[in-house]
């Protein structure tokens, strides 16, 4: 468990405050670590291998570094309690040597199964760009052949191979314009949802800033929303049609049965068979709930990382 900082404590004290704890003290926000199926602050670097780092959710789903190992982790935190963060990014050289983060087994993980049969999902973190998004397409010959979308992080679905998911947070090409966007997948299988946010993605997440994004996805309702720095943003679904097939009544609907595939952190395809979606940047405090937070939950998530004047300032 992340410490809180000795200077903060004294601050805290001298001002009167009273936090909650064990809930800042690692990093979330009360009455959330519940759902919080898996999170990774990337400062808990397996012994002896820092190319994998540890859950700090509740499935103990570890996760691996691609390509770059202990050269993706970057003495840059997004808040006041962080002291490290992971570089994503594209290489041109060899096949297959992106660097990203994630997790796969083809049958399904078994420690991902809160996202199996579940009515909800959330994904939520820090971004921060640091280069050219999208990236040029690495598999093909054409020097003007760029990528329509660019991967930050999200949930596979059971079936995936690697890239369909489940519930994810990416950039994305609509109707000509790059946007921020939600694209859930309630049946293995069937066609996504994406609710896109109204603005295009480089204002909402500047080059070279920390910015804390979110997207919750309510599989029964057929919701989704997108979350700036703890604000909600307004957005529209990309397409009228029921991708979700929702049916209503008393029985919820849910996600399908199997267990997630994996995560994907910065690209697609985890398990390194291909490199598609790259992305040039880097994260902090990724976190993957298996219900659909409300806004008062992630307005209240994002306050725990919000600075004050005794917190060390964000970079």
């Amino acid at each position: 468990m992340r410490r809180i900082p000795t200077l903060l404590g004294a601050a805290a004290c001298a001002a009167g405050l009273a936090f909650a704890q064990p809930s800042l003290a690692t990093g979330v926000a009360p009455g959330l670590a519940a759902s919080l199926s898996a999170h990774y602050d990337f400062e808990h670097p397996s012994a002896g291998n820092p190319a994998l780092e540890l859950d700090q959710g509740l499935s103990g789903t570890t996760l691996t570094l691609v390509n770059g190992g202990a050269a993706m982790r970057t003495a840059d935190g997004a808040w006041w309690g962080s002291r490290t963060s992971i570089q994503t990014q594209q290489l041109t050289g060899a096949a297959n040597d992106d660097w990203k983060a994630g997790v796969y087994t083809g049958p399904g993980v078994p420690t991902l199964a809160s996202f199996a049969s579940t009515g909800g999902a959330t994904v939520m973190g820090w971004v921060k760009p640091t280069g050219t998004n999208p990236n040029l397409n690495t598999n093909t010959a054409n020097p003007s052949d760029f990528y329509n979308a660019v991967g930050l992080m999200g949930v596979l679905s059971g079936n995936s191979n690697g890239h369909d998911v489940r519930a994810l947070l990416e950039i994305i090409d609509v109707s000509g314009t790059l946007r921020l966007v939600a694209l859930g997948r309630r049946v293995d299988g069937a066609s996504s949802l994406t609710f896109a946010a109204g603005t295009d993605w480089r204002e909402l997440l500047p080059m070279n800033q920390w910015t804390h994004v979110a997207a919750t996805f309510d599989f029964d309702s057929g919701r989704m929303a997108l979350y700036r720095n703890g604000v909600a943003l307004a957005g529209s679904y990309t397409s009228a049609a029921d991708a979700w097939n929702v049916i209503g009544g008393a029985e919820p609907d849910l996600t399908s049965a199997t267990n997630p595939s994996g995560i994907k952190i910065g690209g697609s395809y985890p398990q390194d068979t291909q490199e598609f979606n790259a992305f040039n940047g880097r994260f902090d405090e990724l976190m993957f709930f298996s219900r659909s937070l409300g806004a008062d939950d992630i307005a209240a998530q994002f306050e725990v990382f919000a600075p004050i004047p005794s917190r060390r300032p964000m970079r």
